[in-house]
C-alpha cells in the first residue's frame, strides 16, 4: 500500500458531496492542463473539488473553482488557487456535451480526479441532474440499509 512518503503517491480524489446532490446521466474521462507547481501539490492530495462546475468558452471546456493550493515550494511559477483550467475532449465529445447542456436542469461538474499508469492527471466529469429533497433521502436510506447488510456479513 502506498504511503505519503511513497515518491510515487498518487492520490485519487473524490467530489462526495456530488453523488449526494446530484444523479449521474454520462461520465466522461478528460485530460487537464496544470502547471508543474499544480501537479505537485495534487500529489500531496491539496486539492478540492467541492465546488468545482464545467463551462464552455469559445466552444472549450474549462474547469472552475477547483481549488489546487499552491506548492509550498514553487516560487514565481505558482498560479491563482481558483484559475480556470482548461479540460481536453476530442471535438466530438465536446459537441455532445454542449448539446446536453442546453436541456433544462442539466449540469457537468468533476466527480474524481485521478493519476493513470502513465502518470498523467485525469479528471473524470459527468452529466448530472440535481436530486430533489425526497430522491437525497432515498439515497441515505440506501446507503444504511447497505452499511447494515455489510456488517451482518463481518
Amino acid at each position: 500500500m502506498a504511503t505519503k512518503s511513497d515518491k510515487n503517491f498518487s492520490p485519487e480524489i473524490r467530489n462526495r458531496k456530488a453523488s449526494y446532490e446530484y444523479s449521474f446521466l454520462e461520465k466522461y474521462i478528460a485530460g487537464i492542463v496544470l502547471t508543474g507547481p499544480e501537479v505537485k501539490s495534487i500529489r500531496e492530495g491539496k486539492i478540492n473539488m467541492t465546488d468545482a462546475f464545467c463551462t464552455f468558452e469559445h466552444d472549450e471546456l474549462y474547469v472552475r473553482e477547483l481549488n489546487i493550493s499552491p506548492y509550498k515550494e514553487g516560487t514565481y511559477n505558482n498560479l491563482p488557487e481558483k484559475r480556470p483550467r482548461k479540460l481536453l475532449l476530442s471535438r466530438q465529445e465536446l459537441r455532445k456535451i454542449s448539446g446536453k447542456l442546453k436541456e433544462k436542469g442539466i449540469t457537468l461538474i468533476p466527480i474524481r480526479l485521478f493519476f493513470t499508469d502513465r502518470g498523467f492527471i485525469k479528471l473524470e466529469i459527468a452529466l448530472a441532474k440535481g436530486k430533489k429533497d425526497y430522491d437525497k433521502r432515498d439515497s441515505i436510506k440506501e446507503r444504511d440499509i447497505s452499511r447494515e447488510v455489510r456488517r451482518e456479513i463481518d
